[in-house]
């Protein structure tokens, strides 16, 4: 089996070169070699991604696809939820692609630069916690926080992953969406969410 083709079988189609050290003697080399002829897209130091099948030539995940793959080589696609922006971004609420993703993990984790420009941004949280479902990816599905969920961590970070003014241009083009009952349930079942809710409130 070649890389390309084991790579395609990891989670969002992610892996670390060292997670292909017992089917090549250099992996490295070898995905150099694929990078070359364009089955591989490099997302960042030290991670890559299989391009898909269906993919137009000179194919590049967006800023949200490669941060969500690295996360999953990272911990495990079962332990990584979209958030902050990143969710925003997925469920609509602005078009404007931004080069910053937040991913929800087990464990933080130093910010990592994109290839395409931006930063991953990994933060701690209980991810089992979060009100989330799978959305679908152009590698995969990944848990992406509802749009009740997104709303409050907008509103109670707002910088986190460095646009707080999309992020709250986000925020009210949430509103109209929220379902208050679920909101107030979300807020009340986690610490710290009263203040992002009377915030939100506020806005309607």
């Amino acid at each position: 089996m070649t890389a390309p083709q084991l790579i395609a079988r990891a989670p969002l189609r992610t892996l670390r070169p060292r997670d292909l050290s017992d089917a090549f003697a250099n992996p490295r080399a070898v995905i150099s070699h694929h990078l070359g002829t364009g089955a591989l897209a490099r997302l960042a130091a030290g991670y890559v991604m299989a391009v898909p099948d269906d993919a137009e030539p000179g194919w590049r995940p967006s800023p949200e696809t490669a941060g969500a793959g690295i996360a999953a080589a990272i911990y495990g696609i079962d332990h990584i939820v979209m958030m902050g922006i990143s969710a925003a971004r997925i469920h609509g609420a602005f078009p404007r692609a931004i080069g910053d993703v937040v991913i929800a993990a087990p464990r933080q984790h130093r910010p990592l630069v994109l290839d395409d420009g931006g930063r991953l941004h990994i933060v701690q949280r209980q991810t089992a916690a979060l009100d989330a479902r799978l959305e679908t990816l152009d590698t995969g599905r990944v848990l992406v926080t509802t749009v009740e969920q997104t709303a409050l961590d907008l509103a109670r970070h707002p910088g986190r992953g460095g646009h707080p003014e999309e992020a709250a241009a986000a925020l009210r083009n949430l509103l109209p969406r929220l379902d208050h009952d679920r909101l107030a349930r979300i807020a009340a079942e986690q610490h710290g969410m009263g203040a992002a809710l009377e915030r939100i409130e506020a806005l309607t």
